[in-house]
């Protein structure tokens, strides 16, 4: 059973930004459930490769070294248990260029759970070290040009069932790519180097992790639509569009179409409202428009997945929807659930204004009338909004979706 969060705390769980989800305050050492993600290092197939000739058939064929990581964390409850740690391993997934896993901390540890991540992914770079570097044809290459590196503890492979995953066929007992051989030997490390060390996640809300379990299993049918439409997936800094700059990924195929519609609800619009709205814009979908929204109000919300399930094209407005530029995720991102699977059929295009584009002078000046306008409706004395506040923000999104349609 996780930690119990009071209702407030749920809502507000700042997070340290350099340390990916990362929660301030949190007792990693306490009972709860984390979904981990751990990157190779320059993201390189180390583990094996996708196969299968459809998404619903796709599975990773696991090289000999891949085998063992899956041993591994299948064995990881195990070797820790007699080390008084209490983990059960709920899913995990080897991936060619990464290794998902999610797991429950059943009583209090002795140490972080961070402990944990850490000492396996040691273990791995041990076993890769011992058993697969330098290895094969191209070994006397590779030493030739390999620097001495500290060793590191290990995490024996504990017995476990073994992987569900076919295997490939190995060419010899320990073969290892020399690329990334030579690659280790300036590092010392299979993982990605990252300040916070692994990605984490902590499922906390109800639902998380029956969705995050599906998502680990699902990752190699992501993995094949993602290789089949690589520019769906393509994160674009800088695209132009009405003078105006975006971070943009998806479709951009939709910015051409000709019939373009706003949603545009309050958040006060009733369900009635909502409920007529939502036929206009499906009637004008089926005629052939492409919807525009910021997806904000509940209204806006609710029309918006209508949309992208009945499998009409959509273009969602983004107040913060990509990673910083230069991060250490921005290489590798793609979008989360819903959009995932919209983006892969070519029915979603993401748009997120870069910072100039709210201090537009036409973007400010649609601002400031809008909201000048709702504050005398309500008899308020109009107070301009700072630019980089929320509210303006959510406001100069819709200001952003009139110019994009053309009204």
């Amino acid at each position: 059973m996780a930690q119990t969060i009071d209702e407030e705390k749920r809502n507000w769980r700042p997070v340290d930004p350099t340390r990916h989800h990362r929660e301030k305050k949190w007792d990693y050492r306490g009972r709860a459930i984390y979904h981990f993600t751990l990157p190779v290092e320059g993201r390189y197939p180390l583990f094996g490769a996708l196969s299968g000739e459809s998404a619903e058939t796709a599975f990773v064929r696991l090289n000999p070294f891949g085998q063992r990581v899956c041993q591994m964390l299948g064995g990881l409850a195990q070797f820790y248990k007699d080390k008084g740690y209490a983990l059960k391993v709920l899913a995990q997934m080897v991936m060619p260029d990464h290794v998902h896993l999610v797991i429950q901390v059943l009583e209090p540890l002795p140490h972080s759970i961070g402990a944990v991540v850490r000492g396996f992914k040691s273990g791995c770079t041990k076993v890769y070290r011992e058993e697969f570097y330098c290895s094969g044809e191209n070994a006397a290459e590779v030493h030739r040009e390999a620097r001495s590196a500290a060793p590191a503890a290990s995490v024996p492979a504990a017995p476990a069932p073994a992987s569900s995953v076919p295997a490939a066929p190995a060419e010899g007992k320990h073969s290892a790519p020399v690329q990334f051989a030579r690659i280790f030997a300036g590092r010392g490390s299979i993982w990605q180097a990252d300040a916070a060390y692994y990605h984490e996640r902590i499922l906390h809300a109800p639902g998380q992790l029956r969705r995050m379990i599906d998502y680990v299993k699902d990752n190699p049918r992501r993995l094949w639509l993602k290789s089949r439409n690589p520019d769906y997936f393509r994160m674009h800094r800088d695209t132009m569009l009405c003078g105006l700059p975006f971070t943009s990924l998806g479709n951009h195929f939709l910015l051409d179409w000709p019939d373009r519609q706003l949603v545009e609800m309050s958040r006060s619009a009733d369900g009635a409202t909502i409920d007529r709205r939502l036929q206009e814009v499906l009637t004008a979908a089926q005629n052939g428009a492409v919807t525009y929204t910021a997806a904000i109000s509940s209204g806006e919300k609710l029309i918006a997945r209508t949309v992208r399930e009945q499998g009409f094209p959509l273009v969602v407005l983004l107040a913060d929807g990509f990673p910083a530029e230069g991060s250490p995720h921005e290489r590798y991102y793609k979008p989360g659930g819903v959009y995932f699977e919209a983006c892969s059929k070519g029915s979603l295009l993401l748009l997120e204004p870069r910072e100039r584009a709210y201090e537009h002078p036409t973007i400010i000046n649609i601002v400031e009338e809008t909201l000048r306008r709702k504050a005398e409706a309500k008899h308020y004395a109009y107070t301009s909004l700072p630019h980089d506040s929320k509210r303006y923000h959510f406001v100069a999104l819709n200001a952003i979706g009139q110019l994009l349609v053309g009204r």
